[in-house]
């Protein structure tokens, strides 16, 4: 069975917490390499590496991750007020 595409908001989510990859990386224990791939969407997380970068941006994983492209963050947040 061929993998889903997984889309993600790591590199924005990144740039709004003022973090290089290499920071994000340290974190989650992973090379910096690998936040590029995940931002590029070459690479899909394994369960547990999606957990740790939801708990270093303290969000749900489904606001991080997607199976179908997500939408601009700004409007979720218009659509709630």
């Amino acid at each position: 069975m061929e993998a889903r595409k997984i889309y993600n908001r790591i590199a924005i989510l990144r740039k709004e917490k003022s973090m290089t990859r290499k920071d994000l990386a340290e974190k989650i224990g992973v090379n910096f390499q690998t936040i590029g791939y995940l931002e590029r969407e070459e690479y899909n997380p394994s369960l547990d590496l999606a957990f740790r970068i939801s708990e270093v941006f303290d969000l749900p994983i489904e606001i991080i991750f997607s199976t179908k492209p997500l939408e601009p963050l700004s409007k979720l947040l218009y659509e709630k007020l």
